[in-house]
């Protein structure tokens, strides 16, 4: 018997998930409370002695406390006799800080994979931001962790819904997600260079030539945060001519309240996110694709 449980930030689609792995699969609650010393008290509504615990959490909101949430949850399970724990995060966090920028920072990609490589068994992730760390083996090690990706969602989307597109990527670093969903919409695609002058401050200039005029551009990014970036590539969109202009983050952190930001702006006619993470601008959904990859390893598992 499979169970799959989760831990607040991602019981939607935990349920999806579930329904997705079929008969052989049910959801157990978990209650998290506190002492009246304010340690954790967390309890397990239903057994999960000699069952494969599938944990389904995403690390926002609140990063600090899911990762704690899940070590407990992950390491109680094994208490209680759980026979495995896999860890679906949607969004893994702490991905980001994959260097030392500043002298005697901490490397929190490092630390993380640390954490989660002691209480988990497997993890499953959507879309982590890979950036200087190239693959998941390389900050996690013999760890069994495997990113899967939102893209082919994506590009489905767009390629059903709309016509005469450019694919934009807003910056280097997300020109592979842009690249591949403009591949299997069929349309052409280009990426702006970023340059920064603050954390609020940055310009963007087209890098390979693009006609954009009369073109409904779609901006693709990994993770939309501030917002600075895509309201930038949206402005450069607009000046060269685009009919509308939208952008489609896998991840929609939208910190310091960048979905007001984006909408105030003016520059999107449309935002949309997948269900990585709980926001009102999710339309895609990833649960399909998590199932797939669960199925994918309980059959390999089998030979």
């Amino acid at each position: 018997m499979v169970v799959v449980v989760s831990l607040g930030n991602s019981s939607l689609l935990a349920s999806r998930i579930a329904r997705g792995l079929g008969s052989k699969c049910k959801v157990v609650r978990v209650k998290v409370g506190a002492f009246p010393d304010r340690d954790m008290l967390m309890r397990y509504l239903g057994d999960v002695r000699r069952q494969e615990v599938i944990l389904v959490q995403s690390f926002q909101p609140n990063p600090q406390k899911s990762l704690s949430l899940i070590q407990f949850a992950a390491l109680g399970a094994k208490q209680l006799g759980a026979k495995s724990v896999t860890l679906v995060a949607p969004y893994l966090a702490y991905m980001r800080q994959d260097k030392m920028f500043n002298p005697g920072e901490v490397i929190s990609a490092r630390v993380m994979a640390k954490v989660l490589g002691v209480c988990v068994d497997k993890l499953i992730t959507v879309d982590p931001h890979l950036h200087r760390v190239r693959r998941m083996k390389d900050l996690f090690g013999s760890m069994d962790a495997r990113a899967i990706s939102a893209n082919p969602l994506i590009g489905e989307d767009v390629k059903k819904k709309f016509r005469n597109v450019v694919v934009v990527g807003p910056d280097w670093e997300s020109f592979q997600w842009a690249r591949e969903v403009a591949s299997i919409c069929g349309s052409e695609c280009t990426v702006f260079e970023k340059t920064r002058y603050s954390s609020r401050n940055v310009k963007v200039k087209m890098m390979k030539q693009v006609d954009m005029k009369g073109k409904n551009v779609v901006i693709v990014d990994d993770i939309i945060s501030t917002g600075h970036t895509v309201i930038e590539a949206a402005k450069k969109s607009w000046s060269l001519g685009a009919k509308t202009v939208r952008c489609i983050g896998v991840h929609g952190l939208f910190a310091e309240n960048a979905i007001s930001k984006l909408k105030r702006s003016g520059k999107l006619t449309e935002v949309i996110s997948c269900n990585t993470i709980v926001h009102p601008s999710n339309k895609i959904d990833v649960s399909g694709i998590i199932v797939k990859e669960l199925k994918r390893r309980k059959k390999s598992s089998k030979k």
